[in-house]
């Protein structure tokens, strides 16, 4: 039976919602192997001069443990 743990990250990206999402993938997989799925909690933007200047999201990635 495989165990799956779950870790809360917030990414943020200048570009849009998906590259903020890729970041917080990329960044997770640095330290985490066999990632199965991303769960994305919360999305805001944030606004200056009526703009949108940025993205973040609050994302829960899922990832298997290794078997011992």
């Amino acid at each position: 039976m495989a165990i799956v743990k779950v870790i809360e990250v917030i990414a943020s990206s200048e570009k849009s919602i998906d590259d903020a999402l890729q970041n917080a993938v990329k960044e997770a997989a640095k330290t985490v192997r066999n990632i199965d799925s991303v769960y994305v909690k919360d999305i805001k933007a944030h606004v200056k001069d009526d703009k949108i200047i940025s993205y973040g999201l609050i994302c829960k990635i899922s990832f298997r443990l290794d078997a011992h």
